[in-house]
């Protein structure tokens, strides 16, 4: 364990003395993304007189100190104790270890949390009120907080969590190990040596005692496959918009990198100082570094920022301002003993020994078995996509088919071989691309879309003295004004396939890529790899159907067989609206007629191969194993269970909080349905005044749904304002016929609009499905040509629905899950006509 470092606040305390009155506080700093405008937070926990922890927040170049013995909470109805103590030098937000019997403050420290604080309140002033409002960065407190001070005490203060969607009650308990060493307090407190149990498991592994350096290491690289899969033995892993980066440790000495070997230590000196303090003296990690944007997603346009520039000033500057994050995936070597060998499950078992568990370090995690939903959770995160690997594989340099990538869009990396001749910049427009097949470089075309006259101008300056006379790649076109350069700079494009001739079709560039050579730009059709079939198992068991001559809808003759087989015949349009959403049941074991029951929660003989989901319900108060129907066995199996209607979420058990719709419920409750029509009809109008797309469908029942898609861009309480401000806009427009008036007495034989239908945990009738209600009505997406006073919603049944979508080739309705809206222009245009 390194020997705990110690700053002397005596000498601090008589310096800071001599200095005089502090320097004013200048311009308030809000802007949590800009570099030099970010102040330090850190929440060191303390095992002095008494265990507490010390909040730290930076002011006039010191750290405003208050210690905090029960700790933080989310809970807003926690106000925890805080008690003012003396200043402390920045330094001191690095400070890790045991402070001597003796010295002040004597015992264990930890930095428990660390990053910036952003003053959203003036803090001069707020200490003269007594009152302090701040936004917390760090790695595990976020979000807005207050210090109150208690009326006539000194020193004395509250801490207390502010409403801003991250508070609430029963959260997860924080992680109690330090963010930059991994220990806690109980490891410094008894001098545990944290290497000695993974020397130990490596010995018994028979993990060879040899030395590894960095330069001499090949890195492992993915084979490319055209779309996910899932597979018993193998682990899936995010693929990262990062750097793949070796981390290099030999007692003091920290190196970093990259994957054509060249040395990035100086760029990255948050890295270094987190790889410095880790309890661990020798080893080597493979990993991506990243640099996370305000949604904490990586971005490597923020990351190429960093890696720019060199002087020492930028990079610190930097360094603030884009803090990076190593995930790391893979340990080659620890402590002299060459890991490489050993199967991956188990190098990664010993990893996550080695790294803490929040931090600048992060442990890469993975899941087992089940890539498609893996896969399915990243693209719907907007990530890259995924990297399986075999679990037993070793690792060996160069490409493998045992770690496989697949990108959540087809892309590739490409030389730049030449410019393409247009009245842009220089003349040109276009970047002539290609890729190595066979050792040879061959062209693949010319790339556009997404390149602006920035970008050429930057790249002619890298490469206008290698210009030839010839290009350098075979199949290039003979073109008299085109200019060729010699293939040394790379870009990635994205492609929609590629043709009989070896060209992409509709490439669109996406950026420059600096960290891979030439050499790696390699022909990648997709299907590069054969993917290992699975091991043959006996068939998956047909769902065995019960009572399907049992009459449900006795008015109609339409039996219990009869809902099966129409849930059977719509299931390519039901289904990807099912997919990655939970699902609630209504169950009818005698029909409409007889007693039903509402289901949430997968009872325990429920097969184990239908899938659910363990979601905390704030009705139920507990956790509930929610139903989720990914196929048409699952879909069979709900319908037998006896279940009319399937209601579903908004949002998707990957972006449980982020709705892919927000509707409104048009509900004639006693108005007539033609004016249900000229409501929906005035929502379609409003939506295309203002630029914002919308659906509808049927509710089943006596209704009208108007869906507007989100794509999972706001939260479910965003959303319900969204509905709220379209449901005013069009009481406005129609308010003889329309309401929000949610009380039915006062409602004036109006069409209600329900936009109270948006939040956590609200549900929705899916559409295609069934209603318990004569005639056997389902919920049915419409054409908005088909919306006119003429519209009986009566008409869509289970028997005619089928033979409806059967005329239809594609479902326009599946762009309520699938469109991506521009929400900020659509929301300003909807404010202004709120407020006019």
């Amino acid at each position: 364990m390194p020997k705990p470092t110690h700053l002397d606040l005596d000498a601090y305390r008589a310096k800071r003395s001599a200095g005089g009155t502090p320097e004013p506080f200048g311009k308030l700093r809000t802007d949590a993304d800009d570099a030099s405008e970010r102040l330090v937070y850190v929440m060191q926990k303390h095992n002095a007189t008494r265990l507490h922890y010390d909040l730290r927040l930076e002011v006039d170049g010191v750290l405003k100190s208050w210690a905090v013995p029960k700790g933080p909470s989310y809970d807003q109805s926690v106000k925890a104790l805080a008690m003012q103590t003396e200043d402390h030098p920045l330094e001191y937000a690095q400070f890790e270890g045991v402070i001597p019997k003796g010295n002040y403050g004597a015992g264990e420290m930890i930095v428990w949390d660390r990053g910036h604080v952003v003053w959203l309140e003036e803090p001069h002033a707020g200490f003269a009120k007594g009152k302090l409002l701040f936004e917390l960065y760090g790695h595990k407190l976020r979000g807005r907080w207050t210090l109150v001070k208690i009326k006539k005490a000194e020193t004395e203060w509250l801490l207390i969590k502010e409403r801003d969607s991250l508070e609430g009650k029963g959260l997860a308990p924080l992680p109690e190990e330090s963010v930059l060493s991994g220990l806690t307090i109980e490891d410094l407190h008894e001098g545990r040596d944290v290497s000695a149990p993974i020397i130990a498991e490596l010995e018994g592994l028979g993990a060879p005692e040899q030395e590894l350096r960095g330069p001499d290491v090949t890195l492992m690289l993915a084979s490319s496959a055209a779309k996910p899969f899932s597979r018993a033995g193998w682990l899936y892993e995010l693929k990262y918009d990062g750097y793949r980066m070796l981390i290099e440790r030999d007692g003091e000495s920290v190196r970093l990198l990259s994957r054509n070997g060249n040395d990035l230590t100086s760029s990255f000196p948050d890295i270094v100082a987190a790889v410095a303090a880790l309890p661990h003296r020798r080893f080597i990690m493979d990993g991506e570094v990243v640099v996370q944007d305000a949604g904490g997603l990586p971005r490597f346009q923020l990351l190429q920022k960093r890696a720019r520039v060199s002087n020492p000033g930028e990079v610190a500057h930097y360094s603030r301002a884009l803090p990076a994050t190593m995930y790391a995936f893979d340990m080659l070597s620890y402590a002299g003993h060459d890991m490489r060998s050993l199967a991956l499950r188990d190098r990664k078992r010993l990893l996550a020994m080695v790294l803490p568990s929040v931090g600048t370090l992060r442990y890469s995690e993975h899941v087992e078995e089940r890539g498609v939903d893996f896969f399915a959770a990243a693209e719907a995160m907007g990530l890259e996509g995924m990297v399986a690997k075999k679990a037993d594989s070793p690792y060996r340099g160069g490409r493998a088919t045992e770690w496989v990538k697949v990108r959540a869009s087809r892309s590739g990396d490409f030389v730049i071989a030449g410019f393409k001749k247009s009245a842009r910049a220089r003349g040109f427009g276009s970047f002539h691309v290609a890729a190595y097949r066979g050792g040879v470089l061959r062209y693949a075309g010319s790339v556009g879309t997404g390149v602006t006259p920035a970008m050429i101008e930057a790249a002619w300056a890298r490469v206008k003295d290698t210009a030839l006379d010839a290009p350098a790649c075979e199949g290039a076109p003979k073109t008299k004004d085109d200019v060729w350069v010699a293939p040394i700079l790379v870009c990635e494009v994205r492609f929609l396939e590629w043709t009989e001739a070896g060209n992409l079709r509709h490439p669109v560039f996406l950026r420059m890529r600096d960290d891979k050579a030439p050499a790696e730009c390699e022909y990648q059709p997709s299907d590069a790899i054969n993917l290992p079939e699975p091991a043959e198992s006996a068939a998956a068991p047909e769902v065995k159907l019960t009572n399907t001559d049992k009459i449900f809808w006795p008015e109609d003759g339409y039996t219990k067989g009869d809902l099966i087989e129409y849930y059977r015949s719509v299931s390519p349009w039901l289904l990807p609206f099912l997919r990655d959403r939970l699902v609630v049941l209504t169950r009818f074991p005698d029909g409409i007629h007889g007693k039903s029951f509402f289901q949430k929660d997968a009872p325990g003989y429920a097969p184990s191969w239908l899938r659910t989901e363990t979601v905390y319900s704030e009705g139920s108060e507990r956790d509930l194993d929610y139903f989720i129907a990914e196929d048409e066995r699952s879909l069979i199996f709900l319908a037998n269970s006896g279940s009319i209607p399937l209601h579903i979420w908004a949002s998707r058990v990957a972006t449980l909080e982020r709705p892919d719709w927000c509707v409104l419920d048009l509900d004639p409750k006693g108005a007539p349905f033609t004016n249900v029509v000229t409501v929906a009809l005035a929502v379609r109008a409003l939506c295309e005044d203002i630029r914002l797309p919308c659906s509808i469908k049927t509710s089943g029942s006596s209704g009208l749904h108007v869906l507007i898609p989100l794509g999972r861009q706001c939260t479910h309480d965003q959303s319900k304002v969204i509905g709220e401000l379209l449901a005013r806009a069009v009481v406005h427009e129609v308010p003889d016929i329309a309401t929000i008036t949610r009380v039915i007495s006062k409602r004036e034989g109006k069409v209600y609009i329900d936009y109270l239908q948006n939040g956590h945990g609200k549900l929705l009738v899916a559409p295609y499905s069934v209603r318990p209600l004569p005639g056997a009505p389902v919920s049915t997406p419409l054409a908005w040509h088909e919306v006119d006073h003429a519209l009986d919603i009566r008409t869509f049944t289970i028997r005619n629905v089928p033979e409806r979508l059967a005329r239809q080739k594609t479902d326009t309705f599946a762009s309520v899950i699938e469109e991506v809206p521009d929400l900020v222009t659509a929301l300003a245009a909807l404010q202004q006509r709120v407020r006019s």
